[in-house]
């Protein structure tokens, strides 16, 4: 069969490719340089990234994606269509056909603008997966079995909780509250308690090295560098793991309170399923340090990291795919609102 299967998942911060028979190919940031002067795209994924906060006014660095939908059509469409031409090669005489994961929660019109921005951008079919489905498929749950399976998807923009049996999702929760919300708030609070400006990038970059869910026994320190807001100069600060935990309070308890939404919904007989078998967490998020104890301790019920938690998506895209004749009820429909 010469026709590519392609899974991809469409993040905020990340895009993600799986390839059938190649595995996951292509993780970039979802980030496009454009020449506002002459309307051309410059830079996709890390080359445009390495941009961020450091262009010229004549090139504007920005993410098309915004909370796993498509903020701006135009360059969404641009960035996949370098992807996919990244993967097959320029001269395609196949097209692939593509699975595109999307949050749970979007609207019909935002589910619509994913598919058509994929068909533009090259593929011969696209199809459309909810995001907590294709991370508890790629992160090899029981989905097809009439066992309760509860997945956190804890993406750049977004976090989804859902409880999936039978290969459907039985119930959800879904909040705006991400990876990114996450790096505002380590921002804002540097900002409040030190007069330091400090970017986005520099944010993230706290986030991972010493960031924690939770107090950790022995704290981690980090040089920080930003401009400081009284004096206008460039000023060197160290931050440790506990000021990073406080700072990053409030967009945690938000995906708490969503997996606990998710919880109260369910019917008894998977909540007895899910207390005994537990949850699964996903995306970059699940990367914070201790966030499976913050969960465990706040929800009452086992939370456990996935094997390659940011991958999910993308492989239970592509594994859809693979498995289309058995996943054709549980797509997402395209331009049909819930």
């Amino acid at each position: 069969m010469l026709e590519k299967l392609i899974g991809i998942d469409l993040g905020t911060v990340n895009v993600l490719v799986y390839v059938k028979g190649r595995g996951i190919v292509l993780q970039e940031p979802s980030v496009v340089a454009v020449d506002v002067r002459e309307n051309k795209i410059v830079a996709v994924g890390k080359e445009a990234r390495e941009m961020l906060g450091k262009s010229p006014e004549s090139i504007e660095v920005s993410r098309p994606l915004r909370n796993g939908v498509i903020a701006d059509y135009m360059v969404t469409e641009a960035m996949l269509r370098y992807f996919i031409s990244k993967i097959s090669g320029r001269l395609r005489f196949f097209k692939p056909k593509v699975m595109l994961s999307i949050p749970k929660g979007v609207t019909s019109v935002e589910s619509r603008a994913v598919h058509d921005a994929a068909i533009q951008a090259g593929a011969k079919e696209a199809y459309l997966i909810p995001e907590p489905l294709a991370a508890a498929y790629g992160a090899g749950m029981p989905i097809s079995s009439s066992i309760g399976n509860m997945v956190v998807d804890m993406g750049g923009g977004t976090t989804e909780a859902a409880i999936i049996s039978l290969n459907e999702i039985v119930v959800w929760s879904s909040v705006r509250v991400g990876g990114n919300r996450l790096d505002e708030a380590i921002s804002t609070y540097i900002r409040k308690k030190y007069n330091l400006l400090i970017g986005d990038q520099t944010a993230e970059a706290i986030k991972i090295q010493i960031g924690s869910a939770l107090p950790l026994e022995e704290k981690l320190e980090m040089e920080v560098r930003g401009r400081d807001q009284v004096a206008g100069l460039p000023k060197t600060i160290t931050v440790n793991s506990d000021e990073v935990t406080e700072a990053i309070t409030d967009p945690l308890a938000a995906i708490v309170g969503t997996v606990k939404a998710t919880l109260e919904k369910t019917p008894p007989e998977l909540a007895a399923d899910i207390i005994e078998r537990g949850m699964v967490i996903t995306g970059g998020g699940a990367m914070l340090r201790n966030i499976d104890k913050l969960l465990t301790k706040e929800a009452g019920v086992p939370a456990y990291v996935a094997e390659n938690p940011i991958a999910c998506v993308a492989l239970g895209a592509g594994k859809a795919l693979e498995n289309f004749d058995i996943m054709r009820k549980s797509l997402a429909p395209v331009g049909v609102s819930d």
